[in-house]
């Protein structure tokens, strides 16, 4: 087997001095790791243009650079190859433009997502990006909330963070400033660098700026709750999102070790509107009008988190297999999201082999890119040795191709995403 090569050594004068007194550069900690493996340095800068100049010094000296806002989420993914450079962008932290007419917000990376909230609800406005809120209440970021693109409970209605961000702007490896998409000052032909950057886990360039849809804040809600049998649950969830009550959110709760799970139907609007809806629905599901529960948009506990995705079908698939898993194994297997087929599993099992064996269970159940994947968000070091964390994978190539062309020196977080990206 080939030696890893040997990582140069950071020359932190050098890179200082990039910085032209925009923010600082410090030897790492023992708090700067990205899952595991520690930092040589870290660099924040304040402003884009000490971003674009440190990255572009970094690269010259051939470091490794890797993003991080709150690190709420830096254990998502692989871990990188190594962390030369550690670019904490929390400096950039202002909110730069929002016009509540057109509900458009304009934000640095570095900006708390809770702060954003804040700012924009004085409008009677939100971001329904509807990020775990045990990270929102950690601080996480714009910037973290775009590498990760978490799946909440709203997507249902209002979509995904892809289709919530207008634009973007990137600082890519040899320390161009460019961007694309709505609100923009330099395009980048032939690329949405706001929908590449999105899930990529800082791979491919560091997000600086962002422009966002935002939405009005509907003036009232409702929860409808019903548990029962997993089959039924997961026929009840598909009715009512082929229904046309219009759901805000319809989310599934399966706790580990549970025959039974629960449908929890989310409905926004007007007041008379919502309690007639919430009416209806209560008699579609033979369930009950309830306060949100507990573990709404929040992820699943366990050793392991593995995100899974379904046809609508094949969620009754996935809840079954969580279940056979477990009665197989000896595991624990969590199972919540949306009755739409975007899921996350917290597993806790005996040994590694029983993890790779309800892996293995649930992508049966999910069997293909096209039908639904199963992919290992977080796992320990002891855990995800020899596991398959990404399971199948489509256009991967092309994903390649598109790292080769923004990124070709790897000097982004290498690793960190599918196929070693």
């Amino acid at each position: 087997m080939a030696a890893t090569p040997q990582a140069p050594v950071a020359d932190l004068a050098a890179l200082g001095r990039s910085l032209d007194g925009a923010g600082e550069v410090r030897e790492a900690g023992p708090r700067d790791a990205v899952d595991g493996v520690p930092a040589t340095a870290v660099a924040g800068p304040t402003s884009i243009e000490a971003v674009a100049a440190v990255v572009r010094e970094a690269t010259t000296q051939g470091l490794v650079t890797v993003p991080r806002g709150a690190g709420t989420a830096l254990d998502w993914g692989a871990p990188p190859e190594r962390v030369d450079l550690l670019l904490d962008l929390t400096g950039l932290n202002r909110l730069v433009e929002h016009e509540a007419g057109d509900l458009v917000v304009v934000t640095e990376a570095g900006l708390p997502l809770r702060e954003l909230q804040e700012r924009v609800a004085g409008a009677g406005q939100e971001l329904v990006a509807d990020a775990p809120p045990e990270r929102v209440s950690a601080g996480s970021t714009v910037g973290g909330l775009l590498a990760t693109a978490p799946s909440g409970p709203r997507r249902l209605q209002r979509l995904a963070v892809r289709d919530l961000v207008l634009g973007a702007t990137v600082v890519l490896a040899d320390g161009t400033v460019a961007s694309s998409g709505g609100k923009v000052v330099k395009n980048v032909a032939g690329y949405d660098l706001a929908k590449l950057m999105t899930g990529a886990l800082g791979t491919l360039g560091v997000v600086v700026r962002a422009a966002f849809r935002l939405h009005p804040v509907r003036p009232a809600r409702a929860v409808v709750l019903r548990t029962g049998p997993l089959e039924d649950v997961a026929a009840l969830a598909r009715e009512v999102v082929a229904s046309q009550l219009a759901p805000a959110a319809v989310e599934i709760d399966r706790p580990a070790g549970s025959d039974e799970a629960t449908v929890a139907v989310l409905l926004e609007g007007t007041d008379d509107a919502v309690a007639a809806r919430a009416e209806e629905t209560s008699g579609l599901i033979g369930g009950r009008v309830a306060d949100l529960p507990a573990w709404w948009g929040r992820l699943p506990g366990g050793d392991l988190l593995a995100k899974a995705t379904a046809t609508l079908t094949g969620v009754a698939d996935l809840l079954r297999a969580a279940r056979e898993a477990e009665q197989a194994h000896g595991a624990a297997v969590a199972l919540r999201g949306t009755a739409a087929g975007v899921l996350h599993a917290g597993v806790t099992a005996p040994e590694h082999d029983a993890v790779a064996s309800v892996l293995s269970r649930l992508r049966a159940a999910a069997p293909s890119p096209r039908d639904g994947t199963v992919t290992v968000l977080v796992a320990p070091p002891e855990l995800r040795a020899g596991l398959d964390v990404w399971g199948p994978v489509g256009g991967l190539e092309l994903m390649r191709g598109i790292k080769e062309r923004l990124d070709p020196g790897r000097n982004f977080s290498p690793g960190r995403f599918v196929g070693g990206i």
